[in-house]
């Protein structure tokens, strides 16, 4: 399987990815297909396994290179995984370790780059999911279109891959859009012209505040109910909440896609991390400004609605749920509309606004065209503190950057916001590994240290606080957008002038 991965990173061409997986997919049976999909669509099969990048350097360290004793098969990839997961208590750090030391002693170097992307989700061969799934349709001869709903409808690649295998496409038909079943939700492309989009959606959209909270989806089938995350991780335990909200709805059985966000006193949005913090704590207790709201049924009463009309399934929605519960929405059918849709979700404190073609189908698991996301840009100027080596296709380049914000009174002092590898070309490696190159300072073999002397200018959503780095602050989906070599670093941003982003940003 490393074969293809490095082919597929290799390749620029959507067609060539899918084609060169496809060969893969032909050849493998059994769970092998399973493991194969999961991989290059960069998914454990565990979700999680508690493997963070220390434990995994330790153990590179300890692993000899060059692929001691006998080649690595799929599933001994997975046994390990699943080992590792299921280890806890005294000296499991320890065992853990060794467990990976174990495999990684096995692997070539082009396995050890493969495991350690997979481990840390840092894949980067462009191999979204959705293309690993048109590549098992083209290998097993079966509809895209099929194979994606089934996908869709179990919430799980793995599954129906191994089905697919052990059964043929006959085990398509049997995965049913089913309440209490998480499904694969629908998601959305980025918009940054709204005239362009407009045009894109057929010359009219629904604009839709875009809530920057927890996408949860609420299941009911009679006296049951479920909620779940966007990973379709089960949280129905820790949101009674959420429960109690189902079994009041007047329906014995529907699947709705929505937002959980905390509001304050004033009704404003609090902060995204705020919001996870206490969402992730299973046994808080119900935080009184929490509340749902929801944008699409999928599911109701019996009747399977995602391939209805987007307009028909807002009629059914806000027939269930009501008005109040429904994410603010309204029909723009010009850029000038569509803006003040979007000043108006800003105003109200929330992040941006989706534009949603008003006949689209519910298209689970896919990021296509019908909906488009609009948020505002934020840039900062940032000056780089060290680089990462890269692995893999990146191996003896440096890529992954540790930013830094400048101290508004000591012009020698930086403060870490964070890290990215997020927008960085192959040119823009080569040019930072060989400039980094002659002003570093301390190097080993993960980290080259270096003058705070390069100015990057960085694109970012929200600014959060964080005890992780110096600074108490961490930006989030922070990327690059260019070099600044006509800056010097006592020109770059200062923390405070980034806290005052901070304080400005209301969720």
């Amino acid at each position: 399987m490393s074969d293809t991965w490095r082919d597929v990173r290799a390749s620029s061409g959507r067609l060539d990815k899918r084609r060169r997986m496809a060969q893969l997919f032909e050849r493998l049976e059994g769970d092998d297909l399973r493991l194969a999909a999961l991989y290059l669509s960069g998914e454990l099969p565990q979700s999680t396994i508690g493997v963070g990048w220390s434990q995994l350097s330790e153990a590179l360290k300890l692993a000899p290179a060059g692929a001691q004793g006998e080649p690595l098969t799929l599933r001994d990839v997975d046994a390990c995984f699943e080992s590792v997961a299921a280890t806890s208590g005294a000296g499991s750090l320890r065992a853990r370790k060794e467990a990976l030391a174990g495999l990684l002693a096995r692997a070539s170097p082009e396995e050890r780059d493969l495991l350690s992307g997979l481990l840390m989700g840092e894949l980067r061969q462009g191999a979204l999911r959705a293309l690993v799934v048109e590549a098992i349709a083209a290998a097993r001869r079966v509809d895209p279109a099929a194979l994606r709903k089934a996908v869709m409808n179990a919430g799980s690649l793995g599954a129906v891959a191994g089905a697919l295998a052990a059964e043929g496409e006959a085990a398509l038909a049997r995965f049913d859009l089913t309440p209490l079943v998480p499904v694969e939700p629908m998601l959305a492309a980025t918009a940054t012209d709204l005239e362009a989009a407009l045009v894109d959606l057929g010359g009219e959209a629904a604009a839709e505040w875009k809530l920057d909270g927890v996408r949860v989806q609420l299941h009911r089938l009679g006296d049951q109910a479920r909620a779940y995350t966007r990973s379709l991780r089960d949280v129905t335990a820790g949101s009674p909440e959420l429960v109690a909200l189902a079994l009041s709805l007047p329906a014995e059985s529907f699947i709705l896609d929505g937002e959980l966000v905390w509001l304050d006193d004033a009704g404003a949005p609090a902060a995204f991390q705020d919001l996870m913090s206490r969402f992730s704590t299973e046994d808080a207790p119900p935080a009184a400004g929490m509340r749902p709201f929801f944008f699409d049924v999928l599911y109701l009463s019996g009747e399977v609605l995602v391939d209805r009309p987007d307009r028909e399934r807002r009629v059914a929605l806000e027939g269930l749920v009501g008005a109040a519960r429904s994410i603010p929405r309204r029909v723009v059918r010009s850029a000038a509309e569509a803006q003040a849709a979007l000043d108006e979700a800003l105003d109200a404190g929330h992040e941006g606004m989706m534009l949603k073609a008003l006949d689209a189908p519910y298209q689970a698991g896919r990021r296509g065209g019908l909906w488009r996301k609009v948020k505002t840009a934020h840039t900062l100027d940032l000056v780089i503190l060290a680089a990462e080596w890269g692995h893999g296709r990146r191996r003896g380049l440096l890529s992954n950057l540790h930013l830094g914000a400048r101290d508004p009174a000591d012009p020698e002092k930086f403060w870490m916001l964070g890290k990215t590898f997020k927008g960085l070309t192959d040119a823009m490696l080569r040019e930072l590994t060989e400039e980094l190159a002659k002003i570093a300072v301390e190097k080993d073999d993960f980290v080259v240290r270096v003058r705070p002397e390069r100015v990057v200018e960085i694109a970012f959503d929200d600014v959060q606080r964080s005890t992780r780095y110096d600074s108490g602050l961490a930006l989030r989906f922070a990327r690059v957008k260019r070099f600044r070599p006509d800056k010097r670093a006592d020109q770059a941003t200062t923390l405070d002038e980034i806290r005052a982003v901070a304080g400005t940003r209301r969720r």
